[in-house]
């Protein structure tokens, strides 16, 4: 299993920050990596408040 790890601050407050996290399934880590930034777009179109700080993909331990 593949997870999506990605950090968010608040746009208004840069420095309030929270870790997030997607699970994608069963892939190659170079499949999450293409997946990675339609999957964070469609995140952050339910979240305008937020912004991705920054994001990698991780298998599930």
């Amino acid at each position: 299993m593949i997870q999506l790890l990605f950090v968010t601050c608040m746009a208004a407050a840069p420095a309030q920050c929270e870790d997030h996290r997607l699970i994608l399934g069963d892939m190659t880590p170079a499949a999450c990596l293409r997946m990675a930034q339609p999957e964070l777009a469609r995140w952050m179109e339910n979240h305008p408040d937020l912004r991705i700080r920054r994001w990698h993909c991780s298998r599930l331990s």
